[in-house]
Parts: structure tokens; sequence; C-alpha cells
């Protein structure tokens, strides 16, 4: 896969109504993103002044962390060029996005206080080579993932939705440590998610598809209440953690 082609295309959709839709699903995957921060960077104690996301996008995370005082300064990079412009346009004070080749991020050796990877590894052929480059510029590294190596997101169906949203990598609980641990990383705190309705229900139409949505959103998020590690193994949840250096 190309991917800088993958993406640029992924953001220039000439289809109005998809990319009204495709805007909507970032702004509230963004919302839990945000959440997520926030509440990853309490339970460590992180108070970061200059804060990088790695893969922004079209910086719908970006824009959510600004609103919420996360940092005074945000800086993001993306390979995907039309995706950056639409972050530019939001005209955001205090947040600087630029386009980069994917690999390396053009600057100094801890230019940053965190960099935010935030459902990105999924999406890049060498996560541990990204990880390693997140730590080189920033003491404290964010990742989120989906959890997509169990039983519900195995079936072809998904597997044909995952690619088509350019999912190539497809991860569990420890294989994110392992991959930290691999970048000199230790794990302060974690936290995960299993979708919300909003997200179950996100192009449900009609009332028997938002019905089934709820349902299914209530259900899976009973279980996982219940039994976190085997409703894992089941179906995906979304996990994020926040780690530093080992030395």
């Amino acid at each position: 896969m190309d991917q800088t082609r993958f993406y640029t295309d992924a953001y220039t959709d000439a289809d109005a109504d998809r990319a009204n839709a495709y805007g909507e699903w970032r702004s509230l995957g963004a919302r839990t993103k945000a959440d997520h921060v926030v509440a990853l960077c309490e339970r460590a104690g992180v108070r970061p002044r200059r804060l990088v996301e790695i893969g922004c996008g079209a910086g719908s995370l970006l824009a959510e962390l600004a609103a919420r005082g996360v940092a005074p300064a945000l800086d993001g990079y993306d390979l995907s060029a039309p995706a950056v412009e639409i972050a530019r346009s939001h005209g955001l004070p205090g947040v600087r996005v630029e386009v980069f080749d994917g690999a390396r991020v053009p600057v100094e050796d801890g230019a940053y206080d965190l960099a935010v990877v935030s459902h990105v590894l999924e999406h890049v052929p060498d996560p541990p080579a990204l990880l390693a480059e997140a730590a080189r510029i920033a003491p404290w590294v964010l990742v989120e993932v989906p959890l997509e190596d169990n039983r519900s997101a195995a079936r072809p169906a998904k597997r044909a939705e995952a690619a088509r949203i350019g999912h190539i990598q497809f991860f569990d609980r420890a294989a994110v440590g392992a991959l930290l641990a691999g970048a000199g990383l230790e794990i302060r705190a974690d936290l995960a998610d299993p979708l919300a309705r909003e997200h179950q229900a996100f192009g449900a139409t009609g009332t028997r598809a938002r019905v089934r949505a709820r349902v299914k959103a209530g259900v899976r998020r009973a279980a996982w209440r219940a039994a976190p590690r085997v409703a894992e193994r089941w179906f995906t949840v979304h996990y994020a953690c926040i780690a530093t250096s080992r030395a």
C-alpha cells in the first residue's frame, strides 16, 4: 500500500455527503480520544507545555485538546497534505500543523514534553520505528489503538472493513506493551474503553438499526465491566496508555 496516496485520497473525497459524514465521525472520535488523553495525563501527573500529535490527520484531536487547554503549544504532523490543509483551516491559536514523511519528525531530540500517537499504529507498516521516533522527540508517549486481535474483528467482513480504512496491524493489550517496551518505554497509566453507543449508532438509519446499536453497545459494555480481559478476546475495545523512558 502507498500510504501517502491512500491517506491523501481519504481526505479528498469528491462526494460531499461522504466527506461530511467522515468529518462528523472524526469529530466524534476526537472527543473520546481527548477524554483519554486528559485522563491519562492526570493519572500520570503529566502537564505538558509542548505537545505533538504524530499522524494528526485533519487536526480533530488537536482541536479538542486545544479547546481543553491540555498544553499551551500543540504541533501536529501528518503525511497527507490535504489533511494538513484541513487542520490549518481551523485557525486554532497555538496549534501548528505540518506535513512529514511518515517516518521522521523534523525536530531535535526531546523537542516536546508529550508525543501523542492516537489510532495511528494500526495503520503503519513499522509500528516499532514510529514509536522509537515518538520516544526520541518526547520523554512521554501516549498511545491509543483499537484492540482488534479478537474473535469478532477476525471475521472476514470485519477484516475487509478494516482493510478499507487502512488497518494493517491488529493488536491485543500484550502486543502494545511489547511494542512500548521495545522502544524503551514503561507504561505508567492505561485505560480501556468499549465503543460507546454514539459510535455503535453512527450511520444507523431507522428505528430498528438505532435500537440494535443501542442494545449492542449496552451488552458489550456490561460484558466488559464484568470481565474486561475476557471481553477483549471477543470484541474490540479501545486501549490507551501513557509511557515514559525506563531510564
